[in-house]
Formats: structure tokens, sequence, C-alpha cells
């Protein structure tokens, strides 16, 4: 028996990885994050003979689950939007599972920090501009460590993507014209890969009031950095006189 935690993409069924996909359809239980996580995924699962939403469910709860499956010696899958390494909240499952004495397995996934940039046909890297991506959040309910204020981490001007943020844009605005050049580009990407995506885009002087009246206050992705203004350095990956090196086969 083994626990399998799959990252299910943000949003769009098609963006399940294959081995994600193939995990789902010989599970026998399924756990799934309900207000998160597409359920049209839910169709994969055509072994599964338990199907579980975890919208309302405590860590202890979804124990007793993965020890009613250990008893049966039943795989279980355990959906999560996303890529399960970022805002997963899959470390407490995992502790719970070796108290327990059972196996797992991580099976990555698209993040929604990935749809977005496909959403905006966005490199988050330019040679010359900007070789570093922080993803992060501000701090809510879950507070985030002294060491990792905004003003702390925007000190090189990397490209920026916050998590779980929206709700505060003005606020995280303020504090990003610190550190910022006003002018710099800002997007907004509600429910990347959703059929009703929705991208919103500016300047650090300007987000704010191009986001007025608008009735997103979650699932959406702020990003902010020069990179999103497309003028950088050519690449060296294309140039004639670049030399590619192989790593030679063993």
């Amino acid at each position: 028996m083994k626990v399998y935690f799959v990252g299910a993409g943000p949003g769009d069924p098609k963006l399940i990885t294959i081995r994600g996909r193939e995990v789902i359809e010989r599970a026998g239980v399924v756990v799934y994050a309900g207000s998160l996580v597409n359920e049209e995924i839910l169709r994969y699962a055509t072994r599964a003979r338990e199907v579980h939403d975890s919208a309302g469910l405590s860590l202890e709860e979804i124990g007793e689950i993965f020890r009613r499956a250990k008893a049966r010696d039943m795989d279980v899958v355990r959906i999560h939007s996303g890529d399960p390494s970022i805002y997963g909240a899959i470390n407490e499952q995992m502790c719970l599972l070796d108290d327990l004495g059972i196996d797992y397995e991580v099976v990555p996934g698209v993040s929604s920090f990935q749809a977005a940039s496909a959403a905006l046909c966005q490199e988050l890297t330019l040679p010359g501009l900007c070789q570093t991506v922080v993803l992060s959040r501000v701090g809510g309910r879950t507070p985030v460590p002294e060491k990792e204020d905004l003003k702390e981490i925007i000190r090189t001007r990397p490209t920026l993507v916050l998590f779980l943020s929206v709700s505060r844009l003005a606020e995280i605005v303020e504090v990003l014209r610190s550190g910022y050049p006003a002018s710099t580009p800002v997007a907004i990407v509600y429910r990347a890969s959703w059929p009703d995506e929705e991208i919103v885009r500016g300047t650090l002087e300007d987000i704010v009031e191009r986001m007025d009246g608008r009735n997103i206050t979650k699932t959406a992705l702020i990003l902010v950095g020069e990179v999103l203004g497309r003028k950088a350095d050519r690449s060296k990956l294309y140039d004639r006189n670049f030399s590619h090196a192989y790593r030679q086969r063993g």
C-alpha cells in the first residue's frame, strides 16, 4: 500500500502529467482538494472505491482514511492543486504517514505560476535583465517569517510572483514601490488555465486603479518585474558564436 501526492495542475485537467493520471487511474482511494482541484480530474479515477473531498476534513480525519486504506492494502491518491511542493500543505501529511509506517511518493504537477506565465506568453527570466524568480506571499492567517518580509526580498528587484495575496493588492503595491520604479510592469492572473481565466496588466503606478471594481479577491497571482516589459538582451542560446556543450553519454 502506498500514498501518492499528485499535483493536478492549475485547473485545466489536461495539464496533469501522464504519471499523475496513471496513478489516479489505478488508485483504490482518492482524496482531493475539492475547493481547488478541477473535478474533471476525477474522471480518471476509474477504479476508485472511495472518493473524498478534503475541503471539510481535518488532518486527523485524512489520517483515518489513510489507516483504513492500509488495513485493506489499497493505494491512496491525495490530489493537490498545482504542484504539491508549493503551498501544498503536504509536510504534515507526510509526517503523519511516517508515524503510521505508510510509504508515500510525490508526483509533481504544473504550478499556477507556470500556468500564469504561459497565459501571459512570458519568460520570467531574461538575459541582462533578471535571472532570479521569487515565489512568495504576504502574511495572513499563516504568518510569514520576518526575514521574508516583502521589503527584504525585493532588494534585488527579482521577478516576483505572489500567491494568496491579491486581496491586499493596494498595501502590497505601496511596499513594492519602495524597491521598484513606479513604471515596473505588473500582471494579475486570475484562475490561470481555467475557462474563466482573466488577466489584468498595468504598472505599479496604475494596477490598483485597473483592478478597481473587479471581483478578484482570491485565486489570483500577482506578477511583478521588468521582464514583463519584454525588453532584454538577446539570449546567447541562438547566437552563432555560442558553443553548445553536450554531456557525453555513458
